[in-house]
């Protein structure tokens, strides 16, 4: 019998496995981007200090677009690029949270690099 993948599972194996390799230092820190069906959330994460420094979601006021598609994905990457640049951040580890990058990761991907965000 053939057993249905949970895709979940799977997405959750992929972040865990990336996560080994990588991690954001004070100077470097990490980009990292989660996907629901409803919503896109940003945060750019010092993992040393274990603390969150900048985020950014389609449940902001600045954003227009209020689902997680690929124009919402550009304002909100724009937006994170915006707020990391306040902050004085101009380079990031991006990880994609175990998701293909393609469509709404990769739409949030080239806006942030757009505003200013080097990975």
């Amino acid at each position: 019998m053939v057993k249905k993948t949970d895709r979940k599972m799977e997405r959750t194996r992929r972040h865990i496995r990336v996560r080994r390799k990588i991690s954001g230092t004070a100077e470097r820190p990490r980009l990292c981007v989660f996907r629901s069906n409803k919503n896109i959330y940003v945060q750019i994460i010092d993992d040393v200090a274990g603390n969150t420094i900048v985020q950014a979601s389609t449940l902001d006021k600045e954003i227009k677009t209020k689902y997680a598609n690929k124009e919402a994905a550009k304002e909100v990457g724009a937006l994170i690029a915006k707020r990391a640049a306040d902050k004085k951040i101009e380079t990031v580890v991006f990880d994609r949270g175990g998701y293909i990058y393609h469509g709404i990761v990769k739409e949030l991907a080239e806006a942030a690099r757009e505003g200013g965000l080097k990975f």
